[in-house]
């Protein structure tokens, strides 16, 4: 393997940066000079930004791993482990992992071989045959997280449904397929992004499609029924890639600390600085909206900011909205609010609380918390024996509906 690789970094297609992969397996990451120096350059990520509002340049190395930025747009656990056998690379040397899935990563990035090179050398004795085709597989998982999912576009034909491209790239669609471990997941998330819509939040298209209707699922995942979850990607338009980030990104921090770095009042008040106010009313409805579902895993990945205009962050739509209370006992969200997780501990003297220490009116929060309370309860109760939810689960969220002292205040 060569001492010196480089992948040049595109926003909007454009090279910004380098990812150079050195001896003692370090790589490091560096802005061009032309981006530099560009007073309207487009915003690759809040945590590049110092407390001035200009570029920070000088970056640490890393060692194995690449700077939290990159990291958070690799998969993670199992997904894993399978893309970096089948891409022929180790599952810790994320330099060459961005090397083989920088092609269709989320937002308007971009990472590609500075000298063409689209594969890195292979690091096990498989012969190159079989190689190659795990590596057209490998390509068709290109979007970070833990669970099955792809990037995927309308099928054209008569029996409508959805295909994989067969290099992973160019996908309008997320797909996640069913879970192996808990049933009926991509119904309730279906349910949960329908309710969310009716209450006013900022939510993609959606739909249920059976696995059947899916074509060119890759070899090796096993075998699947059911349906699976689809959503049609915000960051790919008709005028092209719109640039997004998560907070996991916009901290700075790896993904394996998304539960543990930072707490919705950060999230609020980078929010109230950068976006303004209606990106934090939506933010508002969406935290009580999660309380009211039961949905203990909104970490930092599940919070995002898109740039519509290339440099000004407004909070995304909406994604992975799960009530996670019918498959695990867990009465705290992912984050704490501000002084606490438990879903208990959510009263509108805690939001009061939030709304103070992040910089933001309390009276205005309190209304928006109220009415998403509000208009949430009339829909539960109209929707929630329409929607393709398992009864056992609406019991479950009618229990903890029951028991929170956020509505019982409301």
């Amino acid at each position: 393997m060569p001492d010196v690789s480089v992948l040049n970094v595109q926003l909007y297609s454009d090279t910004i940066g380098t990812l150079t992969h050195v001896g003692g397996d370090r790589t490091i990451f560096a802005f061009t000079e032309s981006y530099i120096e560009n007073d309207q350059r487009p915003t690759l990520s809040l945590s590049f930004k110092d407390a001035f509002g200009g570029l920070i340049t000088d970056i640490p190395a890393t060692q194995r791993r690449v700077a939290p930025f990159f990291a958070n747009l690799l998969p993670e656990g199992t997904l894993r482990d399978y893309l970096a056998e089948r891409a022929g690379v180790h599952v810790e040397r994320e330099f060459f992992l961005l090397w083989v899935l920088g092609r269709d990563l989320s937002g308007a990035v971009t990472v590609v071989p500075a000298d063409g090179e689209a594969w890195p050398p292979k690091t096990d004795s498989a012969p190159a045959k079989s190689v190659e085709k795990d590596r057209a597989n490998a390509l068709r998982f290109s979007l970070a997280g833990v669970q099955l999912k792809f990037s995927a576009v309308k099928n054209t034909g008569k029996n409508g449904g959805l295909a994989i491209p067969a290099q992973g790239v160019g996908g309008e669609w997320i797909v996640k397929l069913p879970s192996t471990r808990f049933e009926g997941v991509p119904e309730n998330e279906y349910s949960m992004m329908a309710l969310a819509r009716a209450v006013g939040i900022d939510v993609p298209e959606t739909q249920l499609i059976d696995v059947e209707a899916i074509n060119g699922l890759p070899e090796g995942i096993g075998t699947l029924s059911g349906q699976a979850f689809a959503i049609r990607r915000f960051d790919r338009t008709a005028d092209g890639p719109v640039h997004i980030e998560d907070f996991a990104q916009v901290f700075g921090v790896f993904p394996e600390r998304k539960y543990k770095q930072a707490s919705l009042r950060n999230i609020a008040t980078v929010l109230g600085i950068e976006s303004g106010d209606e990106s934090v009313a939506e933010f508002i409805r969406r935290v009580v909206f999660s309380v009211l579902i039961g949905n203990a895993d909104m970490h930092l990945k599940n919070w995002s900011v898109i740039y519509p205009d290339r440099r000004t962050p407004l909070i995304a739509p909406a994604y992975d909205f799960v009530s996670t209370i019918p498959y695990l006992e867990d009465d705290s969200f992912a984050l704490k609010f501000a002084r606490t997780r438990k879903f208990a501990g959510f009263t509108l003297d805690e939001l009061s609380y939030l709304a103070d220490k992040a910089g933001l009116p309390s009276r205005p929060t309190l209304a928006v918390a109220q009415e998403t309370v509000e208009r949430f309860l009339v829909e539960w109760e109209g929707e929630k024996n329409h929607l393709p939810l398992a009864r056992a689960a609406v019991e479950t969220i009618d229990r903890h509906l029951e028991a929170l002292p956020l509505v019982r205040d409301i």
